[in-house]
Order: structure tokens, then sequence, then C-alpha cells
């Protein structure tokens, strides 16, 4: 197994504590190779890709979960930026509108899943619904759910119900040929302070920036055993779960395009070949196109 995927990779059997993952880690790997190694990956993924398409069977589910300024966002536009637009789909989740909370919880998301061939990248999911709503339950409230009239009725047994839903809905898709891998990207207290302070101090990145993000910030402890419950309820053999150091971006981008990649590869995948009759009828349209007079 690789180093990265060793490391990092969490499936279900063992209960974890976020406080012992270590969020600067960076392994082996160096700063000024990054930028090198990164490009390894991607040139890969491409090809890795242009197969996903091709074959036309598998579809690939990537979850990308953080706390404010975690570096969803940049993950997504280094590790991706050279995957074909084509076959490639990005999700944002923001708050549900009025017409999702007419619907259970999962429904936006189902929506949103890649077709077989093609990858999709959802930026938050329907992991928010036991993060979010967890912290806040009064949110919880507003889906007009029966017997659920008051933050107290929200017991544990809601919530254990609510990680079910989700563990059912991840084993539907992968017997349905979707893979799915889940990015928690582990960012410290520390360094999202240095990343919110960039914000206010460089002007250009001032639209980033929202006061919300320091009311939520509040909240960092029961957020953190939000991740948790929620990483040790789901985590699964066939939707693991992976926790990225994700202090230095640079080594979070390189874990994350490495795990992507190897499992593309485990896929066996390759381009299709065409039987004897379809190889023909090429032979045929070639002589048909070299006849044609210009």
């Amino acid at each position: 197994m690789d180093e990265i995927e060793r490391k990092f990779k969490i499936d279900g059997f063992t209960k974890i504590k976020l406080s012992e993952f270590d969020t600067h880690e960076s392994l082996k790997f160096k700063k000024n190779d990054a930028e090198k190694i990164l490009n390894q990956f991607k040139s890969e993924m491409d090809e890795l890709q242009e197969m996903l398409y091709a074959t036309n069977r598998y579809s690939l589910l990537i979850i990308f979960q953080a706390m404010d300024a975690g570096g969803k966002d940049s993950a997504i536009e280094h590790v991706m930026s050279g995957i074909n637009p084509q076959g490639c789909q990005v999700f944002s989740f923001k708050q549900p509108s009025s017409e999702e909370y007419e619907h259970d919880f999962l429904w936006r998301h189902y929506k949103a899943l890649p077709e077989k061939g093609r990858i999709g990248i959802h930026n938050r999911s329907h992991y928010e619904n036991v993060l979010i709503c967890k912290v806040h339950p009064e949110v919880v409230l507003k889906e007009g759910i029966p017997g659920y009239n008051s933050v107290d009725d929200l017991t544990e047994q809601f919530w254990e119900g609510r990680y079910e839903s989700i563990r059912d809905f991840e084993k539907h898709l992968d017997r349905n040929s979707t893979i799915i891998l889940k990015f928690f990207l582990h960012v410290s207290r520390e360094e999202q302070k240095e990343r919110f302070l960039e914000r206010i101090d460089n002007p250009l990145k001032n639209w980033k920036f929202s006061s919300f993000d320091i009311e939520e910030r509040s909240h960092w402890d029961e957020y953190m055993q939000a991740y948790e419950d929620a990483i040790n309820e789901t985590a699964t053999d066939f939707a693991p779960w992976y926790i990225i150091p994700a202090d230095k971006k640079w080594f979070t981008r390189i874990a994350i395009s490495n795990i992507i990649v190897d499992r593309l590869r485990s896929l066996n995948l390759k381009m299709p070949e065409l039987g004897p009759d379809e190889i023909a009828k090429l032979g045929k349209t070639r002589e048909k196109l070299m006849a044609e007079k210009n």
C-alpha cells in the first residue's frame, strides 16, 4: 500500500481521534519538489480520466470537506486543473433552497451525482447534514420532519439514523459502480487564523472573507467533534475517508492527487477495443474519405 494511503486512509475498522492527526505533516516530500510531483500526477490523471470516460463503466465521486479556509477551493483548482472539463463536474453546496427543503436531505446531492465515465466533485456535500446541522441543530427543523419540533427532539437516535442513511446511500452508489473518495482537509486553528488574516490584509482576497466565518470559528471544538463522529460513523471499506493534513497546501495537493491516481489505477482501465466488424467498417470509411475529390 502507498505510504500516503496507509497514513491517511480511514476505513472504519478502528475509531479515530482527530487530535491525534498532525495537520502539519508532509511525510518525505519537499516543497521544492511539489510542483514537479503534482504535474506528474496531473498528467497521469488526465490519461486515466480519458480511459474512464471512454470505457463508460465507472463514475468517480470526490467529496471535499473542511473548516472554513481549509483549502478546498485551491485543492480542487490545482489538483483537477489537467482534467478535461467534458468529463468532470464540480458542485458547491450552499444553504438549501426552499425547493430542496421540500425533499429529503439527500435529494439535492443525488441529483448532482456524476454520470458513468465522469468525475463528480462535491465541494461540501451531504455531510453538511451531520456537521453544520449538528453544531446548529435548529437548521434541521427547517426540514419539517414530523415529530421533530424542537432541538430537544434531536436525540442521539436521530443522528444515528442520519449516519445510517448516509452509509446506505453510499453503499447503493458503490453497488452501482460509483467510486467514492472522501477527503477531510484537516487544518489547524492556528493556520485558519493566519489564512483569515491574509484575507483581511490582502485587498485581492477581501472578497473571500465573511464575518460568518469568524462566528463559526467560535464553534471550533464542536465542529471537530462533529467531524470526528461523522468520520467514525461513515468510514467504510467501500467509501473510505482520508484525513489530509492541510496546513501545507502544497502537500495537501500532492496527497489528494496521489490517492485519486492510485484509485483510478486500481480499476485497470483500458481503451475499448473494436471488434473485427467495426474495424472493417473503419477501413471502408477511410477508403471512402480518401476517394473524395477535394
